[in-house]
């Protein structure tokens, strides 16, 4: 299996190291060119969302990442790759988004929290947000002091904080298995 990565800003190097400790092949998705490359699944990774946005826009990746995605291409989006995904950007998944909902940088901060199928996994919260509403169809899989950090629907995962930044593999790997079919 092959995993695009959305390299136009922020923390996509890191999903890239993780997905080679898990020993999977990624390629990184800077172009509409690169786009045209096979792969199985996308990580929107974390970073600041208004510049993904307009450089999506400009390198003409808008509208292909959005049908794709809308056409059952597994995504994981993680703190600003959940933004992308909400009802307000790429608007796939069914959810709305509060951005730096946890404060500034300095109101970044770690915890261990459950994540359902999961467990207690380490969180890195980096002024990150969290899901204000869900749609009928979004399952929740963790919430942290009552906001939503953590949700699936259908082909799409999303999370508030960066797992790529922790030792932790279980995240990637649980959204792999859902491309496999096993969750």
């Amino acid at each position: 299996m092959r995993i695009a990565i959305l390299a136009l800003q922020g923390a996509f190097e890191e999903h890239k190291q993780m997905l080679e400790r898990l020993g999977v092949e990624s390629v990184l998705i800077r172009n509409l060119h690169d786009w045209h490359q096979p792969f199985g699944g996308l990580i929107l990774p974390g970073g600041e969302s208004t510049a993904m946005m307009r450089v999506m826009k400009d390198e003409a990746l808008f509208e292909p990442i959005r049908k794709a995605i809308i056409d059952g291409l597994p995504v994981f989006g993680t703190c600003a790759g959940m933004i992308l995904l909400d009802d307000q950007h790429l608007g796939c998944m069914d959810i709305t988004v509060k951005r730096n909902a946890y404060g500034r940088q300095l109101g970044s901060f770690q915890t261990i929290y459950n994540i359902k199928g999961i467990g207690d996994v380490p969180m890195v919260f980096i002024r990150a947000p969290y899901i204000e509403r869900c749609g009928e169809g979004v399952e929740v899989l963790s919430t942290l002091d009552g906001h939503v950090v953590a949700a699936r629907q259908q082909n799409m995962l999303a999370c508030s904080f960066h797992p790529e930044l922790t030792e932790d593999t279980r995240i990637h790997e649980y959204w792999l298995s859902t491309i496999n079919g096993k969750h």
